[in-house]
């Protein structure tokens, strides 16, 4: 569609009319989204027709709802897996789920779980990657584009097609159950891991810490320099960039 507020906001909207009767798999792309979101509700800024933005619908019900946080490393592998065709080292998985290059937001990923039971029913992903976007309100953006000095524009719909491949292949891993080859990569392509750095709790306060991995939760686990160890969860932390 060439313009929409939120493609996760329209795929709800289909789930709900159509039920059951809606595929895994459907897909809804716009050139033009009005009021996308990331995490914490953020504003999610993109340039109509220069940007990858889209949310693709999954029933990934073999998953416990305590597990949900497998998907959106799946999730983000797969778009780690796309973007590594294109760029080098410097490409990152920023916790929980957007994607950095160097110092700087590429992307960013948000799921959105309907839950039936003890288990996942379905999920909407939405992903949004800056490609030729070449000018940012904020100075810790950038786009592939502008990360590979690339003079000519990307072909978005041929990018869309292949990131979808990369999508399904994670998502066939999680099915069998590589969780744990899964979550090793997930660490490995980690922003600022085990590194010391500084972050912001919810309260505003400074601290320095060092990445350790992830709980099955999805909380961050940070050493801290009084050799303790803190988790937090999405809302409980901020990195200071």
């Amino acid at each position: 569609m060439p313009t929409c507020h939120s493609t996760n906001d329209e795929l709800a909207k289909m789930i709900q009319e159509l039920g059951e009767e809606i595929p895994e798999g459907t897909v809804v792309a716009t050139t033009h989204q009005t009021a996308g979101r990331g995490q914490r509700g953020n504003h999610w800024e993109a340039a109509p027709g220069e940007n990858l933005t889209f949310s693709f619908l999954l029933k990934p019900r073999f998953l416990r709802a305590t597990d949900q946080f497998r998907l959106s490393i799946a999730v983000a592998l797969g778009v780690h897996a796309f973007l590594r065709g294109h760029l080098d080292e410097g490409l990152k998985v920023k916790w929980p789920n957007d994607l950095f290059f160097g110092d700087r937001k590429l992307g960013g990923l948000l799921i959105e779980n309907t839950i039936q039971g003890h288990s996942l029913a379905e999920s909407v992903v939405g992903i949004g990657i800056n490609v030729n976007q070449l000018r940012f309100g904020v100075p810790t953006a950038t786009s592939l584009r502008a990360a590979t000095g690339q003079p000519y524009r990307y072909d978005l719909d041929a990018l869309l097609v292949r990131l979808l491949e990369c999508l399904e292949a994670e998502y066939l891993r999680l099915r069998r159950g590589d969780h744990e080859a899964q979550k090793a990569r997930y660490l490995a392509a980690l922003y600022r891991y085990q590194e010391w750095h500084p972050f912001r709790d919810a309260e505003g306060r400074l601290f320095n810490g060092q990445i350790l991995g992830v709980d099955e939760a999805g909380r961050l686990a940070l050493q801290t320099e009084n050799g303790g160890v803190r988790y937090f969860g999405v809302k409980e932390v901020g990195f200071v960039v």
